[in-house]
């Protein structure tokens, strides 16, 4: 990327216009997302019998996530262009992902070239899945970027029902066209993203610059990726590296809540397939109404203790679920366990944000969040299934009752550390 700095910053954009378009970036990036997990199993079930197969297939992004999505956030860091860190590589990227999406139903005949296509569409997106919400911290002041991530998670929320209601109009009869729409969903997102910002203009940029100028480097953004992580590590402040942590193990009961509860249903609650799998589904509209009065919450009484309080409220539900084992007990257990981790999903990305220690590193402490979410959503499934076979299937509420109360002892802990280090309740 070029290093030509603007020598005078356009004109800023407002907190709420860039948080609604933060928030359509984030929503054309999961509508892909949510319609290829649902979608893609199936054109591969075509070519392949075994389902851990298609599984381990699926479940690559995840992999790749791990690694290029800190890469490549800590290369939007140190990019300094007239347009931005981040546009450059959203005004790339996402169209590109939306067409090798719309290529994938195209290939569904040969296996080699649909896989090829799969793997290219993985990497393309995970490049740039943590740069766009990296924007709010670019633009939005610390006391306010809880509302503005809770809006941004909302629009990640809603894209399960669009994936949904593609599915149901157009995929029997019209395959080719679902993608398409889709696709078509994200072109539309990233011109108007393009047509809007220029995220030279952002607070973030502009005081990354000033650091830059002030260091007087002779290259721009000093800070890779393994600098970061090395200097949370060896930080004698521990907030940063324990929720790290805290993120991972809490995914875990988030994602094992998620994964495991068809067959819980089935197996525990006596239910058919179809209505064990519907059980989350008045818990995701519980999500969407607690999202933003959490945010409010945490600007009035602090990210810490809302998260606190939201992850506490999360593990007693997964308990009350145990103690009423029937399927209406389920559904209003997990509705209350999804508007209390709503607290954790909205601000814990925010209190990292909070904690860096230069506006230099915005993409790569958003893509640390995404690494440790993903972590957990890949660890979290196989521990609780783990737990299932040793205590059984009535018990595996409880078990992730007891993973997201580790999770809540972290994150106490890095309340504490906060306040005797007599620092400034942005968090």
């Amino acid at each position: 990327m070029s290093t030509t700095i603007p020598t005078a910053p356009p004109r800023q954009l407002g907190p709420r216009r860039i948080t609604l378009l933060v928030a359509l970036a984030v929503f054309a990036q999961e509508s892909m997302w949510n319609f290829y997990d649902s979608q893609v199993p199936p054109l591969l079930r075509d070519h392949l019998a075994s389902a851990a197969l298609v599984g381990f297939i699926m479940g690559m992004d995840n992999l790749f996530g791990i690694f290029i999505q800190p890469w490549m956030a800590n290369r939007s860091d140190r990019t300094r262009t007239r347009w931005g860190r981040r546009m450059p590589y959203l005004a790339v990227g996402m169209p590109l992902a939306a067409l090798l999406f719309v290529t994938l139903p195209h290939t569904a005949d040969s296996l080699p070239l649909l896989i090829v296509v799969i793997v290219a569409f993985a990497l393309v997106s995970n490049s740039f899945k943590p740069i766009g919400e990296a924007l709010v911290p670019d633009f939005i002041a610390p006391e306010r970027r809880s509302r503005a991530n809770a809006a941004v998670k909302i629009a990640s929320s809603l894209t399960v029902i669009v994936a949904a209601v593609v599915s149901i109009v157009l995929v029997d009869d019209h395959p080719a066209l679902a993608f398409a729409v889709i696709a078509l969903i994200t072109l539309v997102s990233v011109t108007v993203l393009c047509l809007s910002i220029r995220d030279s203009s952002s607070p973030g940029y502009q005081a990354a610059v000033a650091e830059d100028a002030a260091e007087e480097s002779t290259s721009v953004g000093q800070a890779r990726i393994r600098d970061t992580i090395w200097e949370i590590v060896r930080d004698t402040d521990r907030s940063r590296l324990l929720l790290i942590v805290a993120i991972l193990v809490f995914g875990s009961a988030w994602a094992g809540s998620r994964a495991l509860v068809t067959p819980y249903g089935m197996e525990t609650l006596g239910l058919s397939r179809g209505d064990a799998g519907g059980i989350t589904l008045p818990s995701g509209v519980a999500f969407l109404l607690a999202a933003y009065p959490t945010a409010l919450f945490a600007e009035r009484f602090g990210r810490l203790r809302t998260m606190i309080a939201g992850m506490a409220i999360f593990a007693a539900a997964m308990v009350l679920g145990t103690l009423v084992q029937t399927p209406t007990g389920t559904v209003v257990a997990f509705c209350i366990g999804a508007a209390g981790a709503s607290a954790f999903l909205v601000n814990a990305v925010v209190v990292l944000w909070n904690l860096a220690p230069s506006a230099r590193v915005f993409g790569t402490y958003a893509a640390l969040y995404a690494v440790g979410w993903q972590s957990g959503a890949f660890l979290g499934p196989a521990l609780i299934g783990g737990a299932v076979d040793i205590l059984g299937w009535q018990t595996m509420l409880l078990d992730i009752a007891v993973v997201a109360t580790v999770a809540v002892v972290i994150v106490v802990r890095i309340d504490r550390l906060q306040r005797r280090g007599d620092v400034e309740r942005a968090v």
